[in-house]
């Protein structure tokens, strides 16, 4: 244990035992967390602690971490949970006593006896952790039959569906909406046998006040919350001969989506991607990064002609539909410093129906866009109803990650054996600058990339902002812009945006430009993206994987896109002029706060 005491050198250290192991750990710690240090493994549920976003959650509700404590005598006298019992000079426990797994088995059976069996329909199928932990414990039936919980469906909203008859009480989703995003939507609700997590007198999702960010369906250990399932929509409008359906893909997809078909986190399968989505049957494959290009170009102007012209500052980017739903509930009073630009995927939508259906000849009453986002937020945002041109929404249908990953194997596509293939043109070159939009601090870094440039007339060499970058959910950096200090403050996770707006609102500091991203990490980490369990090493892989897809870019500033550059001279004029305004800008309003 050297290297444990030598990892923990600043703290007082503890002696105890665990299963006749000698260990010194520091004092405080559970013994969960002692166990883990020592290499024993000690099932739990309901526990989950993601340091990395400073969220415990430690309610001790499922029972299914119990261990035997063991006395001076060496007498065992009393069962304990590990996750919420903490550790202290001389305390013995043993793991792996017949009480102690019995204990544990049990407390998943009574579980089980209250909870649908409907595994081979259910959307976490092999991603439940209720499953997984049965599968462990050897439960091979379930002992106590009897009434179960009978609640209807909460399908009120495009993003997310709660089913209350898979809630195990667990609170994970509860501890992620209150304590890391600060949205205070969801809290338990009745008590004993009828006890689920809920909104508030439990009114439907969609009259709540929540963001959709998804991260409650991240941390759900069941089905009780999951995305809205739109994969029968893809498949139907395919199979329309009368339809012409384009796709377009995040960029946070292609460092995530290999995930789903054993591929270490943070590998890039960009062509594997489009290969597949050709051989699905999409009429033609693009890159929502086109769509990032050309919010930077006016995003850029914008934040440009808000400095010149004196307007508000900071300019608050706004491709997030989650934090800006955050924004429109909790801060409205703000709504006039967010950029008005639309979303990435909302413009290329735009664009799709508009100069790509203009050049095909298609009537975009026939064009059919989908967007594969690792987001859940995106489905709700594109059924606002202030996002559509000439009654055509510009967006149709949005699905994520997993559901991407789903119809992959449901049409029988070996994707790891994929060869690779390039997206389609027009609206297919993309930049460097376009690709980190999938991180935190990648918007903010890509609009100060082509905003240097712009400003100073000069070129900028080194494009790598490294005070931008990494994974604290608050930064403040200051980027010299000629004879300029930009001032940038970037936010990942509700939580630390509301810091970061109160600071704004109270005047405690001063900021240019300011980055919101509601899923900490941003949208690597998103609600629609493979479940990551906890495990943020695989989304900070995900993070260099982006950065690396931005280096092997041979260009990495939007403004030198070639075909941005056509789209401007042909179709939309100068950037932020009046008919890129009309085409590529949106506004928000105050909304109710439940």
């Amino acid at each position: 244990m050297a290297g444990n005491e030598k990892k923990h050198e600043d703290k007082k250290m503890i002696h105890i035992r665990i299963n006749d192991q000698e260990l010194k750990v520091p004092e405080g710690i559970t013994v969960v967390e002692a166990a883990h240090e020592a290499g024993v493994k000690i099932p739990t549920l309901c526990h989950l602690d993601l340091h990395d976003i400073k969220m415990v959650n430690q309610t001790a509700s499922c029972r299914v971490c119990m261990v035997e404590l063991v006395d001076a005598s060496g007498n065992r006298n009393r069962l304990v949970p590990a996750c919420v019992t903490k550790a202290h000079e001389g305390m013995a426990v043993r793991t792996d006593t017949i009480r102690a797994i019995t204990a544990r088995r049990m407390a998943v059976e009574l579980l089980l006896s209250n909870h649908p069996n409907e595994c081979f329909t259910c959307p976490k199928n092999l991603e439940c952790e209720l499953q997984s932990l049965a599968e462990e414990l050897n439960v091979r039936e379930i002992r106590w039959e009897g009434e179960r919980m009978d609640y209807p469906k909460d399908l009120s909203s495009d993003a997310i569906v709660k089913d209350s008859n898979k809630c195990i009480y667990c609170r994970r989703c509860e501890t992620m909406c209150n304590e890391v995003q600060t949205c205070g939507i969801l809290s338990g609700i009745g008590r004993g046998f009828e006890a689920f997590v809920g909104p508030a007198f439990n009114i439907p999702m969609v009259e709540s006040s929540c963001t959709y960010c998804g991260q409650c369906v991240q941390v759900c250990p069941t089905a009780a919350l999951t995305e809205a399932y739109h994969v029968d929509k893809v498949w139907e409008a395919i199979n329309d001969p009368d339809k012409h359906v384009i796709v377009q893909t995040a960029p946070a997809i292609r460092v995530a989506l290999g995930e789903l078909f054993g591929m270490e986190p943070g590998t890039i399968v960009t062509g594997k991607m489009v290969t597949a989505l050709k051989r699905m049957g999409f009429d033609a494959v693009f890159d929502t990064d086109f769509g990032a290009d050309l919010t930077i170009m006016e995003e850029a102007s914008e934040l440009i002609y808000r400095i010149q012209n004196n307007k508000t500052l900071p300019i608050l980017t706004s491709c997030c539909p989650a934090w800006v739903k955050f924004i429109e509930h909790q801060f409205p009073e703000l709504l006039e410093v967010p950029s008005t630009c639309k979303s990435p995927h909302i413009m290329f939508g735009t664009i799709a129906k508009t100069y790509y259906a203009e050049k095909n000849g298609i009537d975009p009453d026939n064009i059919v866009v989908v967007s594969i986002m690792p987001c859940i937020a995106k489905k709700a945002e594109a059924k606002r109803p202030e996002l559509t041109k000439d009654e055509h929404n510009n967006v149709d249908i949005v699905v994520t990650t997993r559901e991407l990953g789903a119809m992959i194997k449901e049409a029988g596509i070996e994707f790891v054996n994929l060869p690779e293939s390039e997206y389609d043109r027009p609206l297919g070159e993309t930049t460097g600058a376009s690709v980190i939009f999938g991180t935190t601090g990648g918007v903010i870094e890509a609009a100060v990339r082509t905003a240097y440039e712009w400003m100073t007339g000069e070129e900028l060499k080194n494009v790598e902002f490294e005070q931008l970058r990494g994974m604290d959910g608050f930064k403040k950096a200051t980027v010299r812009v000629g004879d300029k200090d930009l001032r940038i403050g970037i936010a990942s996770g509700l939580g630390n945006a509301r810091e970061l707006l109160e600071e704004i609102r109270e005047g405690k500091d001063k900021y240019d430009a300011i980055e919101i991203m509601a899923c900490p990490g941003g949208c690597i980490a998103g609600g629609g993206q493979p479940y990551h369990h906890g495990n943020y090493e695989i989304v900070k892989k995900r993070q260099e994987a982006i950065y690396q897809e931005d280096r092997n870019k041979k260009l990495r500033k939007s403004h030198e896109n070639p075909e941005i550059l056509k789209l401007y001279k042909e179709y939309l004029g100068e950037p932020f002029g009046e008919v890129a305004h009309r085409l590529l800008h949106t506004h928000f309003e105050e909304r109710e706060r439940i």
